[in-house]
C-alpha cells in the first residue's frame, strides 16, 4: 500500500463523510477509520484538519475552475474580448452542471459538501471561496465588459444571484423530480444548461434598478 494510495483514501472519505454529516461534525478518527489509516497519516498527508478541508475542496474545485476559465478564454478569444452574456454564462455554469451529474469525478458527494459549507461555523465558507478568486475576477470582469449599464453594486449583486441560481438544479436532484411530478430531470444535464442560462442572460441583461448607474 503506497503513499498516494492512503492520501487519496484519505480524500475520498473525508469528502463522504463531510458530506454526509457535516465538517465540524465529522473527526478526524473517523476519516481514518473510513480510509483504513492512521492518525498519523493525517498529519503526514495534511498536517492538519483544516488543510485535509482545503484538499477535498481544492481537488474539485482546481479543475472545474480551470476548466470554466479555459471556456472564457476561447469565447473572449473568439469575440475580440467582449463575448455574449450567454457565452459567459455558459463557461460558469456548465462545468459545474457537468461535474454535478459525474459520478467517476464525485459530483454528488461534492455538491452535498458544497451545500453544507455555509452553514458551517467559522470562517470556513469564506476561507474556502479564496479558491474561487481567479473565476470571480475573471469572470466579474467579462460581465462588466459586456454590461456597462450597471454599477458595480448592481454587477456584483448579479454575480452572486447567478451563483445562488445554480445551486437548485446542483443540489436538488432528489426534490426536483419529486416536486414536478418528473417532469423536471435534473439529469437532463445538457438540456438544463441551455433553460439556466437563457433565465440568468436574461436577468443580467434586466435594466438597473431606478436607472443606477453608479
Amino acid at each position: 500500500m503506497n503513499q498516494s494510495d492512503t492520501h487519496d483514501r484519505l480524500l475520498n472519505a473525508a469528502e463522504q463523510l463531510f458530506a454526509e454529516h457535516g465538517i465540524a461534525a465529522t473527526s478526524l478518527r473517523a476519516i481514518t477509520s473510513g480510509a483504513s489509516a492512521n492518525l498519523a497519516s493525517v498529519h503526514y498527508h495534511f498536517g492538519s484538519k483544516e488543510a485535509l478541508v482545503e484538499a477535498v475542496f481544492a481537488r474539485r474545485l482546481a479543475p472545474l475552475n480551470r476548466e470554466r476559465c479555459r471556456l472564457l478564454d476561447a469565447e473572449e478569444t473568439g469575440a475580440a474580448g467582449v463575448p455574449s452574456i450567454e457565452a459567459i454564462v455558459t463557461a460558469f455554469v456548465a462545468p459545474a452542471m457537468r461535474l454535478a451529474y459525474d459520478p467517476a469525478g464525485g459530483g454528488e458527494n461534492f455538491m452535498l459538501l458544497i451545500g453544507r459549507l455555509y452553514s458551517e461555523p467559522g470562517d470556513l465558507g469564506y476561507n474556502i471561496t479564496e479558491q474561487f478568486a481567479e473565476v470571480f475576477q475573471r469572470f466579474t470582469s467579462a460581465l462588466a465588459r459586456s454590461l456597462p449599464h450597471l454599477s458595480r453594486t448592481d454587477l456584483l449583486w448579479r454575480f452572486f444571484f447567478m451563483v445562488g441560481c445554480i445551486s437548485m438544479p446542483l443540489m436538488g436532484r432528489h426534490i426536483i423530480p419529486r416536486r414536478t411530478g418528473g417532469l423536471c430531470d435534473p439529469s437532463d444535464i445538457e438540456n438544463n444548461i441551455r433553460r439556466l442560462v437563457a433565465f440568468l442572460a436574461a436577468g443580467l441583461r434586466a435594466a438597473a434598478p431606478n436607472g443606477d448607474t453608479n
